[in-house]
């Protein structure tokens, strides 16, 4: 925000008062007009509605426009080209090289376009495992970006760690500078560009704030797994017993919604990392779609859209009864809601947890052919693993109409993963091998068709599949192995209607159902020949098979 008027702002007495040591013009900035440091929520509400950034909801919430971007610019992320870290990238669709000089030459122009503009800092921790945690800075255009870094990450506990905080690595927000392509030698005016051994990141002309979000997620995604560290794009929970379940997923798959059982304590909804130690949340919040969101299905997190300190991305609500409308999708599909961890009642306050039992993978299967739960062997697990798939769903990237688009993202999160999949692949298997954890294909999308045909399987079967798997119930029902990918899958489970489990009952006719399995199936193996050559013989075995396959 340009003040020219230079008004006093609500907070602007208090800005210094947890001002760090380490100070902004180690970051090459200067000339600024006011600099607000690690202000607290009730401060930045004050400030966010001064600058119009929002507007307060009924019982609290503050609602954002994120404007333009109503979801991640994948294609306008670049990574700096450098010969430090060069070697160990995975070059290509996600992670596009950007050169060096480039860089420095649109941090010059950032660090001119905010001199005499307001910024809002916050030091915040990535990583609740001690002995791998983060320091970062999140310096914000807009003091509401303030608030969700404080939403997403772990804060100091002391004033005395506030001042002592040194960052090493910085993300710079700052949605209303545009990139110039023919200057900056970016795809578009938007630019999120991320540089390793700066220990830098640079948004602009985006204020999704899932962006900033993530950078610090790709970043913990090149540092963790040189140190022997499983960085995973997944939710994590234990039950009473302190039996850990993963679940992987792309957005849109369930991984928030299943992983929020009241049941079971919930360590955290999208990110986290696997030590020898055990599991740790990498985050101290949670980012969850919430269109369309039930309170009967997701109680829990539908009560955090009605909470003081909740952020609500795109939410459509009434300005005179200030009433939010989850159901109503007119600004984009990709709603969003981002709140403290600790706004779930049953969270693990520590954020950690010991080793997984269970391994889930998630996928939304737009063909409506895959089952609703498989049994998978660390091969095939692996083969899942860096194949990723599923159907995005509602405008999770720019780009995306309103039907679901098939994809396959390694890892299930191409976007974030900075190393070749196999690397990742590798340490999850020697993980699994080491505890001997147990591993499921969980498929949250249609039966009956696919579609525009079919309907999306219930979340009251999803649940009580998984609530099945994770207590044990299913390891000793009969299976039978699914001749097309091999998998086991269950014959019965309790409480789910046998025509869910065997997708193919549900279909008109059994022929065409098989058809539909075997494109799919067919995707799979067009998809992997890419991982082929990195891809260790027994995990490329564990991939579908089409020959003598025509009918179940």
């Amino acid at each position: 925000m340009e003040n020219l008027l230079d008004i006093k702002t609500p907070a602007q007495k208090q800005a210094d008062a947890l001002k760090c040591d380490f100070g902004l013009a180690n970051h090459g900035l200067s000339n600024l007009n006011h600099a607000y440091w690690n202000l607290p929520m009730e401060a930045l509400y004050e400030e966010a509605i001064f600058r119009n950034e929002g507007k307060i909801t009924r019982a609290g919430p503050l609602v954002v426009n994120t404007g333009v971007h109503t979801a991640r610019a994948a294609s306008d992320k670049v990574i700096t080209s450098e010969s430090t870290t060069q070697d160990q990238i995975w070059w290509g669709q996600y992670n596009r090289p950007y050169s060096a000089e480039k860089f420095n030459e649109l941090f010059s122009r950032v660090q001119g376009f905010l001199q005499g503009r307001d910024v809002f800092v916050q030091d915040c921790y990535a990583g609740a495992d001690p002995d791998y945690r983060i320091p970062v800075r999140i310096i914000t255009e807009y003091a509401w970006h303030s608030m969700f870094a404080r939403n997403m990450f772990l804060l100091p506990q002391t004033n005395e760690d506030y001042r002592r905080h040194i960052p090493e690595f910085t993300v710079i927000a700052v949605p209303s500078f545009k990139a110039f392509p023919q200057i900056d030698g970016t795809a578009s005016p938007t630019v999120i560009a991320l540089n390793f051994d700066q220990k830098l990141c640079i948004i602009g002309n985006s204020g999704y704030a899932g962006e900033i979000k993530k950078s610090i997620f790709t970043m913990m995604n090149y540092h963790l797994p040189l140190q022997g560290v499983m960085s995973m794009h997944c939710s994590a929970n234990t039950g009473p017993e302190g039996d850990v379940a993963l679940f992987f997923g792309l957005s849109g798959t369930g991984k928030t919604t299943l992983s929020a059982d009241p049941s079971r304590g919930l360590i955290g909804d999208d990110e986290h990392g696997w030590s020898d130690s055990g599991i740790f949340n990498i985050e101290g919040g949670c980012y969850a779609k919430v269109i369309g969101l039930s309170p009967s299905a997701e109680p829990q997190i539908y009560a955090c859209t009605r909470r003081f300190g909740a952020i609500l991305e795109n939410v459509v609500f009434d300005p005179v009864t200030r009433l939010i409308d989850l159901d109503d999708d007119s600004l984009t599909e990709n709603t969003r809601a981002s709140y403290p961890l600790e706004f779930i009642e049953n969270a693990v306050s520590q954020k950690r947890g010991g080793h997984p039992k269970n391994i889930v993978l998630l996928t939304c299967d737009a063909s409506g052919v895959l089952p609703p739960i498989a049994r998978l062997t660390p091969e095939q697990t692996l083969y899942h693993f860096i194949s990723g798939y599923t159907a995005k769903v509602g405008g999770t990237e720019i780009g995306l109409g309103d039907e679901p688009e098939i994809t396959f993202s390694a890892c299930f999160g191409g976007p974030f993963m900075v190393h070749h999949p196999a690397y990742y692949a590798d340490l999850l298997m020697r993980k699994i091998n080491r505890y001997g954890v147990s591993c499921w294909l969980i498929n949250t999308g249609w039966v009956g068709g696919a579609y525009g045909v079919g309907k999306r399987i219930s979340i009251r079967y999803t649940r009580a599949i998984l609530n099945a798997a994770l207590s044990g119930k299913l390891e000793c029902v009969e299976h039978f192995t699914d001749p097309v990918f091999g998998f086991r899958v269950p014959k019965t489970c309790p409480d789910v209607p046998e025509n869910v489990l065997d997708p193919s009952l549900a279909w008109p006719s059994r022929e065409a159902y098989m058809k539909r399995y075997r494109a799919l199936a067919s995707r799979f193996i067009d998809n992997f020949k890419k991982f082929e050559d990195a891809a260790a013989p027994e995990v490329r075995a564990a991939g579908p098979k089409l020959n003598g396959v025509q009918s179940i």
